[in-house]
């Protein structure tokens, strides 16, 4: 019926007959050829309304979330899909966000913050398992990643310009001790061993929020996709065939990158120091606190960490302020399935074992500069888009078997080659 109709008006109604018997003939022939052009041109749109949508990429920024940006790009069969997943994405954002932000009152996290000083709290067992989660990240790293930091940063407020004098440091740093944590697993409940006690999970929920947002797209089918919260990022599959070229901003300078990295199958998190401060007096105030000092860390300028789970490299990204670069890769080196690029105050650009051996420090060249990027900014100083590299620079993938990071040797840029770029096959780090 819907072929009918439009072939209907797409006949020309009459054609004017001149006087001649050969001016007839060439009209009637002219018209023959339009109404065979229109029964094509109308078969052809209507087996385009018939035919199903074709599988495409869907993205979309969100700002108004864990007060950060929120980016969720993917790979869908048709738009119903696509934007299904995206939304599911936003809602589990809203929902995380809901359950441990401290700036909200009716939040979890704020109800043991309020109560656990006083008897044990029942929780979730979301929340008792990142607990948990977080808790190890502070034997890993000595303490330097520590959740009761917040004992003295909710003295901070790095909006308004405001840090607490060293009277008031003293008085709350007794607070900060991971150990102050007392997690009852067969109750299900946490108690703080103190007065002054706070926990704030910034440090690892928005990792944990990308990574349980990964989960929910590969239970629906989605095998492509990037989820972005702030400077933690994952990413499943490649893009177009290729890999997303990650660029780590340069501390100071937002228009430039000290490095590009090709990633496909893994999570990454840069933090710095030019995130949430405020310059006071030659000072840097920021936002990643040492828990022995409760002053803005600064032995480190960025931190960016490789690793499967975007909770991991979260909770490991804000180790190296604390302790300095080269303590910091000695941990890191220790894990196997951890990779990391700090740079020093000094500007000085250290890799850990599995990637020292690639050609960052060979093509500085591919690495000066943002220009052509594509894809969305990340935040926290990552950026990522689809630019290849002016030279191989790194092939990440985190999908391969748990474990230590294998580098492959590198294969010369090879044209007509059948690899993932035809032109080339740069070195692949599989976790």
């Amino acid at each position: 019926m819907r072929a009918s109709a439009i072939l209907s008006l797409s006949l020309p109604c009459s054609t004017g007959e001149g006087q001649g018997g050969g001016v007839r003939n060439s009209g009637f022939y002219s018209a023959i050829k339009r109404r065979r052009w229109y029964f094509i041109t109308a078969l052809f749109f209507c087996c385009a309304l018939l035919t199903p949508a074709h599988a495409e990429w869907f993205s979309r920024t969100d700002d108004g979330i864990m007060g950060t940006r929120i980016v969720a790009e993917l790979w869908a069969d048709n738009a119903e899909q696509g934007n299904a997943a995206i939304e599911a994405v936003l809602a589990e954002m809203r929902r995380i966000d809901a359950a441990m932000s401290t700036y909200k009152p009716s939040s979890e996290v704020s109800k043991v913050n309020a109560e656990a000083a006083q008897h044990p709290v029942k929780i979730s067992k979301e929340l008792f398992d990142l607990l948990t989660q977080a808790i190890e990240f502070s034997r890993i790293t000595e303490g330097a990643f520590d959740i009761t930091y917040a004992s003295v940063g909710y003295l901070y407020d790095f909006r308004q310009h405001q840090k607490p004098n060293e009277q008031q440091i003293a008085a709350a740093l007794p607070g900060v001790n991971y150990r102050h944590l007392l997690l009852d697993a067969k109750q299900q409940t946490i108690k703080f061993s103190q007065p002054g006690v706070r926990i704030d999970l910034g440090g690892i929920a928005k990792g944990y929020s990308v990574d349980r947002c990964i989960a929910l797209l590969q239970a629906r089918g989605i095998k492509h996709a990037l989820v972005t919260a702030g400077g933690d990022s994952r990413i499943i599959g490649d893009r177009f065939g290729k890999p997303w070229v990650v660029g780590i901003r340069h501390p100071d300078d937002k228009n430039k990158v000290i490095a590009k990295i090709p990633l496909v199958d893994t999570a990454i998190s840069t933090s710095g120091d030019y995130e949430r401060y405020f310059d006071e007096d030659g000072v840097r105030y920021h936002h990643i606190i040492d828990p022995k000092t409760g002053h803005s860390a600064s032995k480190v300028r960025s931190a960016t960490i490789l690793a499967s789970t975007a909770t991991r490299t979260d909770g490991l990204s804000k180790t190296a302020f604390v302790l300095g670069p080269e303590k910091a890769m000695e941990i890191y080196n220790r894990l196997d399935d951890v990779d990391a690029i700090l740079v020093a105050p000094s500007g000085e650009v250290l890799y850990s074992k599995g990637l020292e051996s690639a050609c960052f420090r060979t093509v500085p060249s591919a690495c000066n500069s943002i220009s052509g990027f594509t894809g969305p900014e990340a935040g926290g100083g990552v950026r990522l888009g689809l630019q290849e590299p002016r030279e191989p620079v790194g092939y990440i993938v985190g999908g391969g078997r748990p474990g230590r990071l294998a580098v492959r040797e590198r294969r010369a840029w090879q044209a007509g080659a059948r690899a993932r770029f035809r032109a080339h096959q740069p070195p692949i780090w599989r976790a």
